[in-house]
């Protein structure tokens, strides 16, 4: 069964610096585009950044561009995301997810979720 289990989130304060992990099991991991998604209270889920499945090409929100970082190590079948600068408006729960899609943004596109960590920026 394939289990994608965030780990990093937490409370830190406006201009700190957080990084989530994601373990994947029971996944061929190297043929799956990933992303990190956020969702903030009322409203709805979100694309933070996503990776190729060689990690050659990222992808950003406007929101975060410059300040995250979406990295991979498919020998770990790990993938990161190094978040800096953090605003109050970050604060969300976090989602790593799995695509066979190449091209994959939209959330409908992932085909596997992990079940997300918090994090809590404070002003």
């Amino acid at each position: 069964q394939v289990q994608l289990v965030e780990s990093g989130g937490g409370l830190v304060q406006a201009g700190g610096s957080l990084r989530l992990s994601c373990a994947a099991s029971a996944l061929a991991f190297s043929v799956y585009a990933l992303g990190w998604f956020r969702q903030a209270p009322g409203k709805e889920r979100e694309v933070v950044a996503r990776i190729s499945r060689s990690g050659a090409v990222t992808y950003y929100a406007d929101s975060v561009k410059g300040r995250f970082t979406i990295s991979r190590d498919n020998a770990k079948n790990m993938v990161y995301l190094q978040m800096n600068s953090l605003k109050p408006e970050d604060t969300a729960v976090y989602y790593c997810a799995a695509a066979r899609q190449i091209s994959a943004i939209l959330p409908r596109e992932y085909d596997y979720w992990g079940q997300g960590t918090e994090v809590t920026v404070s002003s």
